[in-house]
C-alpha cells in the first residue's frame, strides 16, 4: 500500500450509494463494503486490504459500517419500472406496426411509424433504468427513463381519451389502462430523483420535447379525423336496356341490360352489395282528368313511385333480380366495370313499360379492410338459418367479415366490428341490406341496437350508397323486336 495513493469514500447520497475517489479522481461508487473491496480490487489493491486502515482509507460522512442502501426497495422500484416500459413497448410497437407497414394513406403510415418509435424509445428507457437505479454512470440515464414514462403517459392518455368517447370493451383497455396508472405513479420517484439533472439546457429540451409532442399530435388527429373524410368517395352509375331480340322458337324477347359502374374520384372503395332489379310495370289508364284526378290520388295514398294525371297506381312485377359485382370486390380510383345481364320474357307479356333499378352500397378503403372471409357467400338453402327463417325473409345469400379499422388506434379501443350483407330472393322481388355488429350473426335480439349499431359503424367506415334507374315503354321494346 506504500505506493498506492489515498482512498477516499465519500458520504452516502440519498439513495446509499458512496462515491469512491482515488487520488482526487472519482473512480467508482458501492452500495456495500464488499462492493468497496471489488472496486478496490480491480484497481490493483490486494484483495485483504485493511480497509479500516485511516492511513489508506479516508472515510467522511459514515465509517466502513455505513451503508444505508435499502437494496430490495430499490430493487423492487427498478424492476417495477422495467416491467411497465417494456409492456409500454410492446404495446407501442402492436399497434404501430399495422399502420406503418399497411395503412392506405401515407400520413397513417407515418403515424404508426411514430408509435413504433414511441415502443424503441420505451425500450432504451427500460435499460437505462439498470443504470439509474443503479450507479448512475450515465448522466443522461435518468433524462431516457423520465421520457420513456412520460412516452407511455401521453400515449396511453390518448387511447384512454379514445376508449372514453365510446366505453367499448376491448382487450386492450387491459393493457393500457394500467399502463396509465403505473406511468402516473412512476413519475412520482423520478421527480423525486430530479431525473433530469445532468442534462444541458433542461429547459430548453422540455420545450422541445413538447413541441414536438404537440406537432405530433396535431398530425395524428389530421390523419385519424380530417384526410381520411377531406377527399370525397365520387362514382358514374348507369343502367342502359340495349336493343332486343326476338326468340322466335319460343317466342321470347331478350333484352340486354348493361349496368355502368366508375370510380371518377380519388379514394378507393369496396363493394358490400351490388343488387338490381327489373320490374315489368301495368297500370290503368283513364282518358278523362277526372278519372285520372282520381287515380293519382289513390296513387299518392298508396305511397306509389309515381302518380299520373291520366294513369292509376303502377303495379309492379319482379322480373329479374341479380347481384352486379361481388361482394367485396375493390374498386381503385378510374377503374370502371360493366355488368350485362340478358332479360327474357314472353312477347305477349303484358307489361307497360320495364323499369332497372341499381341499388350499390360502397365502404371507404381509407377508412377500414374487410377480412378475406368476407367474399365467401353463405347459403340459407344449405342449413338452417339461425337468422330469418325462409317463410318470412325467402331464400338469401349472406357475406360476413370482420372490419379493420385503418388507424389502428381505433381498433385497440373498440369492440370488433363485423359486416354482413345479405341478398335475399323473395317470389315478390329481392333487396339487399348491409348491416354492422359486434357479433358476427347480422340480427340482433334487440333490433333498436342493431340499427343503432349499423348507423355508427357505418358512418365510421365511410359508407355510401348509390342508385341508378332505367325505365323504357314495353312497346318500344316491341317494335325495336320486331324490325
Amino acid at each position: 500500500m506504500e505506493n498506492k495513493p489515498r482512498v477516499v469514500v465519500e458520504p452516502p447520497d440519498r439513495r446509499g450509494l458512496r462515491q469512491i475517489s482515488v487520488g482526487g479522481e472519482t473512480v467508482g461508487s458501492a452500495w456495500s463494503l464488499q462492493g468497496l473491496r471489488r472496486t478496490l480490487k480491480h484497481l490493483g489493491y490486494p484483495k485483504d486490504v485493511d480497509v479500516h486502515d485511516r492511513a489508506s482509507v479516508c472515510w467522511r460522512g459514515g465509517g466502513s459500517q455505513t451503508w444505508p442502501d435499502r437494496r430490495w426497495p430499490r430493487r423492487i422500484t427498478g424492476a417495477i419500472l422495467i416491467i411497465g416500459l417494456l409492456c409500454s413497448m410492446v404495446l407501442l410497437v402492436l399497434i404501430g406496426l399495422p399502420d406503418a407497414f399497411g395503412a392506405v394513406t401515407f400520413s397513417q403510415r407515418i403515424a404508426g411509424g411514430m408509435f413504433i418509435a414511441a415502443g424503441a424509445l420505451a425500450g432504451v428507457a427500460a435499460l437505462a433504468v439498470l443504470d439509474f437505479w443503479g450507479k448512475r454512470e450515465s448522466k443522461f440515464s435518468g433524462a431516457a427513463v423520465l421520457l420513456g414514462v412520460l412516452v407511455t403517459l401521453g400515449t396511453t392518455s390518448l387511447l384512454l381519451f379514445l376508449w372514453l368517447e365510446e366505453r367499448e370493451y376491448t382487450r386492450y383497455l387491459l393493457a393500457f389502462l394500467p399502463l396509465w396508472f403505473w406511468s402516473a405513479w412512476a413519475l412520482r420517484p423520478l421527480l423525486r430523483e430530479k431525473a433530469w439533472r445532468g442534462i444541458p439546457h433542461p429547459k430548453q429540451l422540455a420545450a422541445g420535447v413538447a413541441a414536438t409532442a404537440v406537432l405530433a399530435a396535431v398530425n395524428l388527429s389530421y390523419s385519424v379525423v380530417y384526410q381520411p373524410s377531406s377527399a370525397p368517395a365520387l362514382f358514374e352509375l348507369k343502367t342502359h336496356f340495349g336493343t332486343p331480340t326476338q326468340d322466335t322458337s319460343h317466342q321470347m324477347l331478350q333484352i340486354p341490360l348493361t349496368i355502368h359502374m366508375k370510380n371518377i374520384g380519388t379514394v378507393p372503395v369496396y363493394t358490400l352489395g351490388a343488387d338490381f332489379k327489373v320490374w315489368g310495370g301495368t297500370a290503368e289508364f283513364s282518358e278523362s282528368p277526372e278519372g285520372g284526378l282520381k287515380a293519382r290520388k289513390e296513387a299518392v295514398a298508396g305511397d306509389a313511385v309515381t302518380a299520373d294525371l291520366y294513369a292509376g297506381p303502377h303495379e309492379w312485377q319482379t322480373i329479374s333480380a341479380g347481384q352486379a359485382a361481388d361482394p367485396g370486390a375493390p374498386f381503385e380510383p378510374g377503374e370502371e366495370f360493366n355488368y350485362e345481364a340478358l332479360i327474357q320474357l314472353p312477347r305477349g307479356a303484358k307489361y307497360d313499360s320495364l323499369w332497372a333499378h341499381l341499388d350499390i352500397t360502397f365502404m371507404r378503403k381509407d377508412h377500414g379492410k374487410i377480412d378475406s372471409e368476407f367474399a365467401i357467400p353463405y347459403y340459407s338453402w344449405e342449413g338452417e338459418s339461425k337468422e330469418c327463417p325462409p317463410e318470412d325473409c325467402g331464400e338469401f345469400v349472406t357475406h360476413r367479415g370482420r372490419l379493420r379499422h385503418n388507424n389502428n388506434l381505433i381498433n385497440v379501443t373498440r369492440r370488433p366490428v363485423y359486416v354482413n350483407t345479405v341478398w335475399a330472393v323473395k317470389p315478390d322481388g329481392s333487396y339487399t341490406d348491409t348491416y354492422f355488429s359486434s357479433s358476427p350473426d347480422f340480427i340482433s335480439s334487440d333490433p333498436a341496437r342493431a340499427a343503432r349499431e349499423t348507423g355508427m359503424e357505418a358512418e365510421r367506415y365511410g359508407v355510401f350508397s348509390g342508385s341508378a334507374d332505367a325505365v323504357l315503354p314495353f312497346s318500344a321494346l316491341l317494335k325495336s323486336a320486331a324490325r
